[in-house]
């Protein structure tokens, strides 16, 4: 039961952090007149960078992103296991 709670628990969390994403991409990606939405050149430039990167060799920036998303994911183990710092 505590493996399907925490399942539910830790989905719930990344479908926030991916719909955070797809909102992200959606206000830097211009909207066609047909509906569909254009990936500007230099987000395609940088998110393949992103891509072939390792997490160490990030920026710090870019870490403090994935930090905020990890953040996300120690909540809601908390909450779930009840954890006092």
């Amino acid at each position: 039961m505590i493996i399907r709670s925490l399942r539910e628990a830790l989905s719930d969390v990344l479908h926030d952090i991916w719909t955070s994403w797809m909102q992200y991409l959606f206000e830097k990606c211009p909207v066609n007149e047909d509906g569909t939405a254009t990936i500007s050149a230099w987000a395609v430039e940088n998110w393949n960078r992103q891509i072939r990167t390792s997490y160490a060799e990030l920026t710090e920036k870019e870490k403090d992103s994935d930090r905020e998303q990890a953040d996300k994911i120690i909540a809601a183990l908390k909450d779930m296991f009840e954890v006092v710092e």
